[in-house]
């Protein structure tokens, strides 16, 4: 077993019990104590858990990555505002793609007033446009994986290889001028990916509070994105890195 599938092993488990031990992980993916170890100071580098005597406990603080249920729940005010800005950047007759998240979806409630086309992968964000009359909705298909609203397979990635859209509205688990965007699930990186390359402008929609965090895995650098909706928290240091230094558009 490679160690990223590990990591992610170990994180759902922590994300569903909120505490793991040593010697429990260690029968449970067949590799010593020694690897579990090594695999729980890692992912404690990165902020992720905690290391205690025996094992490990789900760090869970206001601006931690777990439980995710309850992290998409943080920062509602800041979320809405972020659509808002969001929704102004959006022209009409547009061909957009929203990947999935609660700040997208806060972006799809309130669209609808002007004719476009919206290409998804989750069905929240199809749930909540599919009776608006003035959306053309595509939505990709695929397996539910877990508990998430979005929907992945091999043939919606190479479905999504093959389009071109104007504005591609992203989000992130993790935002770092230092490590990029991040994720913590591999299943997304291949479709994060594959949205970033099918868009002529990539907009991140990312909250303060995601700022300075770190997920599992980099699916892109922050030069890759042309724009970044936030909301009025982000610091001004980080803005004038961003704006400045990178290129990007900040809102």
């Amino acid at each position: 077993m490679f160690t990223l599938e590990r990591h992610e092993k170990l994180l759902a488990y922590l994300a569903k019990h909120k505490s793991i031990r040593v010697s429990q992980a260690s029968e449970w993916l067949g590799v010593t104590e020694k690897t579990i170890r090594l695999d729980l100071e890692r992912l404690e580098e990165k902020k992720l858990l905690k290391r205690v005597h025996g094992g490990a406990v789900l760090m869970e603080t206001d601006t931690s990555l777990f439980p995710i249920q309850e992290r998409e729940q943080r920062n509602e005010k800041e979320k809405h505002a972020i659509a808002e800005k969001a929704k102004s950047l959006i022209c009409e007759n547009d061909v957009i793609l929203l990947d999935g998240g609660s700040t997208t979806l806060a972006l799809a409630e309130r669209l609808g007033d002007k004719p476009m086309t919206v290409i998804t992968n989750d069905i929240r964000i199809a749930n909540a446009l599919y009776e608006k009359e003035a959306i053309q909705l595509i939505l990709l298909g695929g397996t539910r994986l877990g508990t998430s609203s979005a929907l992945y397979s091999q043939q919606t990635t190479a479905m999504l290889k093959s389009l071109y859209v104007q504005k591609v509205f992203l989000g992130a688990t993790g935002v770092s001028l230092d490590h990029g965007l991040s994720i913590l699930n591999s299943f997304h990186y291949e479709w994060k990916r594959a949205a970033i390359n099918c868009g002529r402008k990539t907009i991140l929609l990312s909250d303060s509070s995601k700022f300075g965090q770190v997920g599992l895995m980099r699916f892109a650098d922050i030069t890759e994105i042309d724009e970044l909706v936030s909301d009025d928290l982000l610091d001004s240091e980080t803005r004038s890195v961003l704006e400045e230094e990178y290129g990007i558009n900040v809102y």
